[in-house]
């Protein structure tokens, strides 16, 4: 006899319909890195508040942490292994990639993640639109000025 707990239940991710035998109430975070091996979504804090485990579902920009598993259940869910590749980054990662605007690693992809939901709303977002959605990640080394150019840079193009 099977229970509800050991159902198993399709998520799609990266464009790609997973499936995974996880509770309903698990964080999305927890499925994404520890079920599908999907390591570039970062643990950060386990509240929601400093945005390392940013991923969109259905082109809105959450913490995965905070977000369970049900909540993303028939939605398409998006993480930084499904915008591009080593060999053609998304123009995002480009430009990153042109300003130095990482350096640890640690928070960036979370952060390039919000910035493409944001480029998505908003094509060209002033430095106070991108200040406003970066607010709630953390990043302490410091690249927030390269941060801010290359969102600038990426404009129009993600």
């Amino acid at each position: 006899m099977t229970s509800a707990s050991d159902a198993v239940r399709e998520l799609r991710v990266n464009g790609e319909t997973r499936r995974v035998a996880a509770e309903p109430d698990t964080p999305l975070l927890y499925v994404l890195r520890n079920d599908l091996g999907l390591k570039g979504t970062r643990f950060g804090c386990g509240v929601g508040a400093c945005g390392a485990c940013t991923v969109q579902i259905d082109g809105r920009a959450v913490a995965s942490c905070d977000t369970p598993l049900w909540a993303a259940l028939d939605h398409d869910v998006l993480t930084i292994e499904g915008i591009g590749s080593v060999e053609q980054p998304h123009p995002l990662q480009r430009a990153f990639l042109d300003m130095q605007a990482a350096q640890c690693g640690y928070c960036i992809n979370g952060i390039i993640m919000r910035c493409k939901a944001l480029l998505e709303e908003d094509g060209a977002p002033d430095e106070g639109r991108i200040l406003e959605a970066l607010d709630k990640h953390l990043c302490r080394c410091g690249a927030h000025v390269r941060i801010l150019r290359a969102v600038r840079q990426a404009g129009g193009h993600a």
